[in-house]
């Protein structure tokens, strides 16, 4: 039972209620127009929050590292696309197409920041170049991740103009987040200050966006059309594509000469997918009821990353100072 709730945390139990909920009771109509607006308040204040909290100083301690920056957003928004296109022939067969596509959404998205920064500090890697890279990873993905949407997906994702999609992130996603960097000066210690609580209000606007997905998609017939037999082939997936994603960091990480300290930053940072970038920006792409299918393999996957990381970071933080790691 222990085990049990160290794999199943509140934050993964509350995102499993929220589509249960959803699959039972989904809002339509008026409803669903009213939640759509809050959805919409919702993503505002979630990365006006992220703003807000970005120190720029901790991010300019690690800035000065830019092979291992670079290496990262390469494993980020290069390797990740790459090996979802080339196991498509052993995705599809396990998912389908409509899963496969969130597969391919999940590869294009950035790194997440504050589980990255998290499993280097416990693993005792360079932790202001983990800042810097999770950080810069997180803006960088907010122009990125729309164009890689499009060259991924093309004509089969229901993205909107690609005008409008930019429009979109602009209006939803960077104002509120520069707001937040301006207001830092400001609010910046209230919110380091109140830390606790506010995740309280960031984990409460990625399970309204969740609720509001699963409903349109459940209305649309998601539960129809995804089967149990693919919903089984998705765990196959997120763990082959987490394990290549590994396999691939730790491979370049030594075999470009890094420290070991920087090769658990690249492996941490590199490995990531941010799911609280992920589900907002889904709201913001995709238009359809196929939102639900999109953000599902994000949420399994985010879930599997957090379990093997933890037990990576472990390892890593049981080596010796000064002396041989445990996992070289």
């Amino acid at each position: 039972m222990k085990y049990l709730r160290r794999v199943l945390d509140n934050f993964t139990l509350a995102l499993l209620a929220v589509v249960l909920i959803a699959t039972l009771l989904p809002c339509s109509g008026v409803g669903a127009v009213v939640f759509g607006w809050l959805t919409n308040l919702a993503i505002g204040l979630l990365f006006f929050l992220h703003g807000a909290k970005l120190s720029r100083e901790a991010v300019i301690a690690g800035a000065g590292h830019w092979r291992l920056h670079l290496l990262v957003f390469a494993c980020t928004f290069v390797m990740f696309p790459l090996l979802g296109l080339a196991f498509k022939p052993l995705f599809v067969p396990l998912v389908g197409n409509e899963l496969y596509l969130g597969v391919l959404y999940l590869c294009a998205l950035p790194a997440t920041v504050q589980s990255a920064i998290a499993f280097t500090s416990l693993a005792r890697g360079n932790i202001p170049a983990a800042i810097c890279s999770a950080a810069a990873s997180s803006l960088l993905g907010i122009f990125l991740t729309p164009v890689l949407v499009m060259l991924l997906l093309g004509a089969e994702g229901e993205t909107g103009s690609g005008l409008d999609a930019v429009l979109k992130i602009t209006l939803q996603l960077l104002v509120p987040f520069v707001a937040g960097q301006l207001a830092r000066r400001w609010i910046g210690a209230w919110v380091q200050r109140n830390a606790r609580w506010l995740k309280i209000v960031d984990q409460g606007s990625i399970l309204l966006v969740v609720y509001t997905a699963f409903s349109d998609a459940v209305v649309t017939g998601l539960w129809h059309t995804v089967s149990p037999q693919h919903l089984a082939g998705l765990f196959v997936v997120c763990g082959v594509l987490l394990a290549a994603v590994l396999f691939g960091t730790r491979l370049l990480g030594r075999a470009l000469g890094f420290s070991l300290e920087d090769r658990i930053t690249i492996l941490f940072a590199g490995s990531k997918k941010s799911l609280a970038t992920g589900v907002p920006m889904a709201q913001v792409l995709f238009v359809g009821g196929g939102i639900g299918a999109m953000i599902l393999p994000l949420m399994l996957f985010h879930q599997i990353q957090l379990m093997v990381c933890a037990v990576l970071a472990q390892k890593y933080a049981a080596r010796e100072v000064g002396g041989a790691s445990v996992v070289s």
